[in-house]
């Protein structure tokens, strides 16, 4: 009886690490390559770049199959926001 709370907790916690995505702060480079390699370090597989409002865009997608939007700074290569992509 005491292995069925850490079944529970367990398959609780496993959406969490299917949906890891990079976090603001995380420094992931300036140019398509080392970016595209550390975003999909942290989970997600990136499918294009784009300028938008100052900042990289990297669109990308978790193992889960959600999509996200990355915003990196282009002085510093580190991540500024990461929201959903609608």
């Amino acid at each position: 009886m005491k292995y069925i709370p850490l079944l529970a907790l367990a398959l609780g916690l496993a959406p969490l690490a299917a949906g890891a995505t990079p976090a603001v702060g995380d420094h992931v480079g300036t140019n398509p390559t080392d970016a595209t390699a550390a975003l999909e370090k942290a989970g997600c597989m990136v499918s294009e770049f784009e300028a938008e409002g100052g900042k990289i865009e990297a669109k990308c997608a978790d193992s889960a199959g959600a999509r996200w939007e990355v915003y990196i700074d282009p002085k510093s290569g580190d991540v500024t926001k990461v929201s959903v992509d609608d």
